[in-house]
Formats: C-alpha cells, sequence, structure tokens
C-alpha cells in the first residue's frame, strides 16, 4: 500500500510541482488550497503525512496544525510546515502549534524527499505501536468478556481513575496512563483458569495462589511496550493494601504508586456496586460504608478514599454511575 501525503497551499503551482515530485517517487498524493479543505481531507484521505503551507488566506497553517495535532485521529500524523518566514518567533510557534519538522521556500526537492522519508519511518513505527496497544486491548476485553458479570469493567475503570487523576492534578501522562491500565489491569487473567477465575464460591489456598499470580502476569505481558511504562507499575500494584497485606509485593503506604492506590478504590467500587454470581450489586453509599469499614482495618488511604467519595457524590459524577451500572 503506497504512503499518503497531503499537500496543502493556496499556490496551484506550487501543489502541481509538489504533487508531480511525490507521484514520481511513489507516493499516493492528494491536496487542499486552504486550511478547511485540508481538514476534511485528514478525514477522508487520512493522510501519512501533511506538508502544510503557513502563509494562506483564512486559516493559517498554524492554525490548521493546532487543529490537526488536537484531534486524537490525526495527532500522530507528521506535519512539515512550508514556510518564507525566516524569523525565529515564526518558528517557535509552528513548534507551539505541533509541527513536526519545517521546510523553507524555496523548496529543495532533495531536501524534501529526505525529510519525507524520514518523518514516514517515524510514522511506520508509530503505527506499528499504536497497532501493538491494539492488541493488548483486544485481549484484555477478550478476557473481560469470559465473566458475563464484569461486561463493561474496564471502561468503567478507565473512566473513573482518569477522572481522579484529573482531579487530583495529576501530570498527563500519568492520567493516560490510568485511562490505559483501565483497559488492561487485569490482562494477567489470561494465565487463570476458568474454573477459577469463573468460580461462584469462594477460592482454595491453592486457587486463591495461582489468582494473585496475574498482577505480575499482566506485568509481563505489557513490559515489551514502552509506551506502557507508567501504566506498568498500576497493573502490577493495583491489589497491594495500605497495611502491607495485598500482593504481590506487599507494599505499605507510600510505596504503593498513587496511580495503583486510584485505580484500586475504582476497581473496588465497581466490584461491589456491579451485581456477581453470589451477590446482588449494593448502592454507592453501601459501598462507601464498606470502603470505610476496610479503610480503618488499614486497607485504603483514607485521604484518597475522602476525594473518590466527593468525586462520586458529585450530581454529575452519580448520574453517570447510574448510567454505567445499568
Amino acid at each position: 500500500m503506497f504512503e499518503r501525503i497531503l499537500i496543502v497551499d493556496d499556490e496551484a503551482g506550487a501543489r502541481t510541482a509538489l504533487s508531480a515530485l511525490l507521484r514520481r517517487e511513489g507516493f499516493e498524493v492528494s491536496d487542499a488550497s486552504d486550511g478547511l479543505s485540508a481538514l476534511a481531507q485528514c478525514a477522508s484521505f487520512k493522510p501519512d503525512l501533511i506538508l502544510l503551507d503557513i502563509l494562506m488566506p483564512g486559516m493559517s497553517g498554524f492554525q490548521v496544525c493546532r487543529r490537526i495535532k488536537a484531534t486524537p485521529e490525526t495527532r500522530l500524523t507528521p506535519v512539515v510546515l512550508i514556510t518564507g518566514l525566516t524569523a525565529t518567533e515564526d518558528r517557535i510557534e509552528g513548534i507551539n502549534a505541533g509541527a513536526d519538522d519545517f521546510l523553507s521556500k524555496p523548496i529543495d526537492f532533495n531536501e524534501l524527499l529526505a525529510r519525507t522519508r524520514s518523518l514516514l519511518r517515524l510514522k511506520r513505527y508509530t503505527d506499528e505501536l499504536e497497532n501493538a496497544e491494539s492488541v493488548l486491548f483486544t485481549l484484555a476485553h477478550g478476557i473481560e468478556a469470559r465473566d458475563p458479570y464484569t461486561l463493561g469493567h474496564c471502561e468503567r475503570l478507565a473512566a473513573l481513575s482518569s477522572r481522579m487523576g484529573e482531579r487530583l492534578a495529576l501530570p498527563e501522562e500519568e492520567v493516560t496512563a490510568l485511562r490505559r491500565a483501565g483497559i488492561v489491569h487485569d490482562i494477567g487473567k489470561v494465565m487463570v483458569p476458568d474454573a477459577i477465575l469463573l468460580k461462584p464460591g469462594p477460592l482454595t489456598a491453592n486457587e486463591m495462589d495461582i489468582m494473585r499470580k496475574h498482577p505480575a502476569a499482566g506485568e509481563k505481558i505489557c513490559a515489551p511496550l514502552k509506551t506502557f511504562r507508567l501504566v506498568l507499575p498500576v497493573i502490577r500494584h493495583h491489589h497491594e493494601r495500605h497495611d502491607g497485606s495485598g500482593y504481590p509485593d506487599g507494599l505499605r503506604g507510600r510505596e504503593i504508586p498513587i496511580t495503583a492506590s486510584i485505580l484500586q478504590l475504582a476497581d473496588v467500587f465497581d466490584a461491589l456496586t456491579s451485581d456477581r454470581p453470589y451477590r446482588s450489586a449494593s448502592t454507592p453509599d453501601v459501598a462507601f460504608e464498606i470502603m470505610y469499614q476496610e479503610c480503618t482495618r488499614g486497607w485504603w488511604d483514607r485521604d484518597l478514599l475522602d476525594e473518590f467519595h466527593k468525586m462520586m457524590s458529585e450530581p454529575e459524577s452519580a448520574e453517570r454511575s447510574g448510567q454505567l451500572a445499568s
């Protein structure tokens, strides 16, 4: 499949020249004469790289670049700004807009091809990483589907955990890690037999020992993916307790990463407010009564539980919780 390049320039002659060159090199090319057309082409043509002129009537190249980088479907698409501007301020504005590279007018075609091939090579690596993430997410949803009582559990944890991270003003990369961890936190259960995973009654000591291996197994499955660097501690430690009675490492108090503690509270709350084969769902109020009782035993961080309780008590959260549970 040919890699796709979108050329955005209000000058028809420039578009024609660049298109001829790039098609001769084997690329699939489309073009747009203004910012709005370019954004429409991003959705329909789905380019692998965008060559974007800065000085255009209406929406400038800077504005188009910001829109491209703010859209989830195109934020990883490389954008090369083409400019006759030489001021440092213009370069800085381009960087702030999210541009991946610059080309100065008049364009040197050899330089254009070199930069294009370099950025497309990086785009291929990015696509491979995204595909690897998709495989892990698919596997995680497959594990969830083994148990009809946990349907939607992963999405609820991703939503609750990331909202809690935002509420605590955690760095954006940690909020993203929480969202990902919500989906894959139990991926290690792929190693747990159905006879144990779906058992309606209490587990034996041997069965519990097998079940307790799933956080470390999940970490091992996800470890090769470097983009999951901040997700791994959440996967491994979301069953730790503040008194050290959790697993797999028996961490205590502040030894437990805050992201793992956040997901842990969301996990417990969702489990308590969902139907299980051995009990009916508790109301949110009853669920928090149970969690505060567990807090007195030293299981959870009281301050964090208080903040989670406040979040879930807000009208919007209460309404969302009801919708998710239904």
